[in-house]
């Protein structure tokens, strides 16, 4: 399939763990008790544990670093709204549609969105993206390592 037709559309889904909020704090500094603290995290707003903003993106840049467009793809801009939260044991699906692609460079608009296994949209919005095209040219045709705890991925056009 060419990753760079609109149209084209990709999914990858993972189930949400609190190894990842333990992971993803490792990586960043981010102890906020939201994540952490149960008694706390039920009395807030969220009424539990949250997962980090960056665990819930973070599947966004696995698929277009991955599949849509592949590897060699780099995030130049994204405009991410967060609209539900994420809890330990959801499993979320980031789902990316090409929207528009330049015709002087290899750089696409994605449509965005992660969903819970809810079909709730838990967070929405677009993201521009640079292709190098070594690394394309590449990668054209090579399978890539799928970590543990990701799904299969789907790639179709859509209507």
């Amino acid at each position: 399939m060419d990753t760079t037709a609109i149209g084209a559309f990709a999914l990858r889904s993972r189930t949400v763990t609190e190894r990842d909020i333990a992971l993803f704090t490792e990586i960043t500094g981010d102890r906020n008790p939201i994540h952490y603290d149960m008694d706390l995290a039920a009395a807030s707003r969220f009424g539990g544990l949250v997962v980090q903003g960056g665990v819930t993106s973070g599947l966004l840049n696995a698929l277009v670093a991955e599949q849509l467009p592949g590897p060699g793809s780099v995030f130049l801009e994204v405009a991410w709204q967060f609209l539900a939260p994420v809890r330990p044991g959801d499993v979320i699906t980031a789902e990316a549609t090409v929207t528009s692609v330049r015709s002087d460079k290899p750089v696409t608009t994605l449509a965005t969105r992660v969903t819970n296994q809810a079909g709730t949209t838990v967070l929405d919005g677009t993201a521009v993206v640079w292709r190098d095209p070594v690394v394309a040219a590449a990668s054209n045709g090579a399978q890539h390592h799928q970590p543990a705890g990701t799904s299969g991925t789907t790639e179709r056009e859509q209507p």
